[in-house]
């Protein structure tokens, strides 16, 4: 194990919170879990993860990198602590914990790459390697949870004892074996509670460990392209970029610490909870301008205002009123639609 205590120290001086190495072997359990899901349809839109290249791929994983015999996992915390206070001067949205700061990409992959170049200096040689930050077919929750980082939750989240599931996950594939000798394991379980399952808005959580992304606010405020089903709508309360619900309600968030990295912190109290009407009057330059380097900008201007005027629509203010009239006339269809709607709806509670 002497070379990966020195890949440890490395790993934890890059400002990574955890790290472990796992064989390049996807335990069957989770495995025959994966297929489950996705036999149920529960991958919903993102086609991606059906594809019958993706799955042998993650099957397999030497056919990402011939002779890969291990996967070295790192993860960090991102709980940026409370939401800051904000002023009551009109209805807010709510965005997930994770987007309160910078992509988490850009921070993580290059000291990845630089881990990997520090791996590759201590056992020698030009060891090939394949680094991701859920950005590749891997199933990255089991190799972590066989690395000793945690264990997956009924959420479906990887979950620490120390720090909750505020955990951003990466991994580097290599071609190496791993170091003989035990691995640590994480102590800790779900046990009989199921505050997840009677917590989530939509019902996403279908069983403990089964997510169905058809349902779920995360999967509709972010991957989700088109106009999100009629009868979701208003379960989506006030979020309009991913959710924290099952996170939150979890026992063990209880020891949850604030990240030690600024990056992820909230930028301005703006950030964690906007208020409606200002992102709804946003043009295309105004938001790139805004969302700039963040996760947010990944789904576009359209996306985001779509969820927007769903949330000005649960939340019922008539304040909102204007703001929604004016997006009738939006360029994006979507967000038209969408704005029609949340008017029909406050035109209803007042």
């Amino acid at each position: 194990m002497e070379w990966f205590d020195r890949v440890r120290d490395q790993a934890l001086r890059l400002g990574f919170d955890l790290v472990g190495i796992a064989p390049a072997r996807p335990p069957q359990v989770h495995l025959q879990a994966y297929r489950e899901w996705l036999r149920r349809g529960y991958q919903a839109g993102m086609a991606w993860m059906a594809r019958p290249d993706r799955v042998a791929r993650r099957e397999e994983p030497a056919l990402i990198l011939p002779g890969v015999r291990s996967v070295v996992c790192v993860a960090v915390n991102y709980y940026p602590g409370p939401p800051p206070p904000l002023p009551d001067d009109g209805p807010r949205g709510r965005v997930s914990t994770y987007a309160w700061g910078e992509d988490y990409h850009d921070w993580m992959l290059p000291r990845l790459e630089e881990l990997a170049d520090f791996i590759r200096a201590q056992v020698g040689g030009e060891v090939r390697y394949r680094a991701y930050v859920d950005t590749g077919p891997v199933l990255e929750r089991a190799f972590a949870a066989g690395a000793g980082l945690g264990f997956i939750g009924k959420n479906t989240c990887l979950i620490h004892p120390h720090f909750g599931s505020w955990l951003f996950l990466g991994e580097v594939l290599l071609e190496i074996d791993p170091p003989e000798g035990d691995r640590p394991s994480v102590r800790g379980g779900c046990g009989t509670c199921t505050r997840c399952l009677e917590a989530c808005p939509t019902g996403a959580l279908t069983a403990p460990y089964r997510l169905d992304a058809r349902r779920c606010i995360s999967y509709l405020t972010i991957e989700h392209k088109g106009p999100i089903p009629l009868e979701l709508r208003p379960l989506l309360g006030t979020w309009i970029y991913g959710c924290d619900v099952c996170q939150e309600v979890c026992p063990w968030q209880r020891f949850a610490r604030p990240t030690k990295v600024a990056a992820f912190r909230a930028v301005s109290p703006e950030r964690a909870r906007p208020s409606l009407p200002d992102l709804l009057a946003l043009g295309e330059e105004g938001f790139r301008k805004r969302f700039r380097g963040t996760p947010i900008l990944r789904i576009g201007r359209g996306r985001l205002l779509r969820n927007v005027a769903v949330a000005l629509g649960n939340v019922g203010d008539a304040r909102a009123r204007s703001a929604l009239e004016s997006a009738l006339d939006d360029p994006d269809p979507l967000v038209r639609q969408h704005a029609a709607w949340a008017l029909a709806r406050i035109g209803k509670a007042t």
